[in-house]
């Protein structure tokens, strides 16, 4: 398994705009979370960017968790990077 980290913006409005889709959002972190593939992730203290660690096979995977996540589909986030990480400590 290889670390990835995924940096994303958020939309205008983030915080009312996401509550449809809070909760399936929280639902499949939950699972990715359990199947270990998810380290972390959480908004910046001012959610305008969202910050996530991953450990997965490859990049590919962690785009296709990204890309399916109701936040994504549904505009609230509104771009992405994914960056191979070395954890040094």
């Amino acid at each position: 398994m290889t670390k990835y980290v995924m940096w994303g913006s958020y939309c205008e409005d983030a915080l009312e705009r996401r509550k449809p889709y809070r909760q399936a959002h929280l639902d499949g972190l939950s699972r990715q979370k359990e199947s270990g593939v998810l380290v972390t992730l959480g908004p910046t203290k001012d959610n305008t960017m969202v910050f996530g660690i991953y450990d997965a096979d490859d990049e590919a995977t962690v785009r296709q968790l990204v890309e399916n996540d109701p936040y994504w589909k549904n505009g609230i986030w509104t771009e992405y990077q994914v960056k191979e990480w070395i954890q040094a400590f």
